[in-house]
């Protein structure tokens, strides 16, 4: 597989199983305690295809290399993770939560992208956008 497509996959893949797992998880179950078993597997799943990624770099030199970026992540991260668990169970559907958050979060990007990152936007780009957020009001709206 093209390395430019494996990650597009290996995104799509997991955020497949992942929302499909968000919805199924039992409404009894401590959202945060859900999170955190989720996380020991994610773990462990990192931890073994961190050997499998070309370079030589040690865990230790990771630690060393990171920045408040990669504590942020994490926050973030959890931030996610619990509120689509409770989306879920306050009744979002599965079929509008993801790309009414996508979209919500890209529109808030785009200003940011081109204000800190220097970023640009094409016609098209801006077209896209435009028909994300007239879709986004459409699957809102009931």
């Amino acid at each position: 597989m093209n390395s430019l497509y494996l990650p597009f996959a290996l995104t799509v893949g997991g955020m497949l199983v992942y929302h499909l797992s968000q919805k199924s998880i039992p409404s009894g179950i401590n959202p945060f305690f859900a999170t955190i078993l989720a996380y020991l597997v994610g773990i462990i799943v990192c931890f073994i295809f961190a050997f499998t990624y070309p370079g030589n770099k040690s865990f230790s030199s990771a630690v060393k290399e990171s920045n408040w970026a990669v504590f942020a992540m994490g926050a973030g991260a959890a931030a996610i993770e619990v509120g689509f668990m409770l989306a879920y169970r306050t009744g979002w559907k599965i079929s509008i939560t993801a790309i009414t958050t996508n979209v919500a979060v890209a529109v808030m990007l785009i200003p940011i992208g081109l204000l800190l990152f220097k970023e640009h936007l094409s016609m098209r780009n801006i077209l896209g956008l435009v028909f994300c957020i007239l879709g986004l009001f459409l699957a809102v709206k009931e």
